[in-house]
């Protein structure tokens, strides 16, 4: 029988490969250098594979690398799980989280599913409003931890998550080359409506505005439906939408970045936990695999989470 694979290797592994150096990784695993080089050794021994490759001063995941690690990561998160199901000390209390409903609708079941195995002493209140309104929440403490999207010109958040943001239209439904861009986007204080006018202002692309929803629902209904075009992180995106690029006429986006507010004061305990869910949750996400698990996690979320409570909840939860 092949001997496990181990847990404390594992973990070094992960953190090489999220701060980016062995040096680094040694750090936030307490080890010295060398004790991690010979503890990568022993992992590619263990694999039979070559895990990291130099390049230049420093080294990158080899291909055998990138497969372990995300088989790593979910090993690391089940040992966690299966510790934390048998801590008579376990968390208990509430969290007030708010997110966009757009956030909400693609990442939060992926953070309440893995958070409520871990914590399921722990009451979660959600509350769905744009991020302007839940930076207002936070600064109030009428909130914990919110999701926005990160405006260091507003508002203080730290970056988790980066991604592509992009123009969006309908696969079946082809725009009108002679007519202007229907838009189908946020309130006027919405950073992406400002970036998508900015964007055609800037291109000399006329444009007219036909649907103003905060809800993720809505614009989405519109672009399916031929009758809009939006814009809409890389994650976002849908089945029957299509990106529409420079070669359709329209400019390049900068990217998106998610960040994270925290209420001065919460119980550091239960920050460090949510936080650590919501990092993971959101660093492991892909258009594929969260497709792959949303169904098995919202089924799963009455068993695992009988406390999840709602403020403005996105319909159907």
């Amino acid at each position: 029988m092949s001997a496990p694979l181990d847990i404390d290797q594992l973990q070094t592994f992960v953190a090489i490969v999220d701060t980016g150096s062995f040096t680094k990784a040694a750090g936030r695993v307490f080890k010295t250098q060398s004790a991690v080089s010979m503890q990568m050794r022993r992992l590619e021994e263990r694999i039979g594979k070559q895990l990291f490759i130099k390049d230049g001063r420093g080294n990158r995941l080899s291909a055998e690398g990138d497969k372990l690690l995300n088989y790593a990561r979910r090993i690391i998160r089940l040992n966690s799980e299966a510790i934390a199901a048998f801590d008579d000390n376990r968390l208990e209390g509430t969290l007030r989280i708010g997110t966009p409903d757009d956030y909400a609708d693609r990442y939060m079941p992926e953070i309440i599913g893995r958070f409520a195995k871990t914590h399921p002493n722990v009451e979660l209140y959600i509350v769905c409003e744009p991020s302007v309104d839940l930076a207002e929440k936070m600064a109030k403490g009428e909130l914990d931890i919110a999701l926005v999207t990160h405006n260091p010109q507003l508002r203080t958040s730290d970056v988790v998550r980066t991604e592509p943001l992009c123009w969006v239209g309908s696969a079946n439904h082809p725009l009108k080359d002679d007519a202007p861009v229907p838009l189908a986007v946020g309130r006027r204080d919405c950073q992406w409506r400002q970036l998508a006018c900015s964007a055609l202002d800037a291109d000399g692309r006329d444009y007219q505005i036909l649907f103003t929803s905060w809800s993720s629902t809505v614009v989405a209904a519109a672009v399916l439906a031929g009758m809009a075009v939006s814009i809409l992180p890389e994650s976002a995106l849908r089945t029957g939408m299509k990106v529409l690029t420079q070669n359709d006429g329209f400019p390049p986006l900068p990217p998106v970045q998610i960040g994270l507010m925290k209420r001065p004061g919460l119980s550091t305990s239960l920050m460090n936990a949510i936080t650590d869910h919501i990092s993971a949750c959101l660093d492991n996400i892909t258009p594929s695999s969260v497709e792959d698990d949303l169904e098995s996690d919202v089924k799963a979320l009455p068993r695992y989470y009988p406390r999840l409570r709602a403020g403005n909840l996105m319909p159907g939860w």
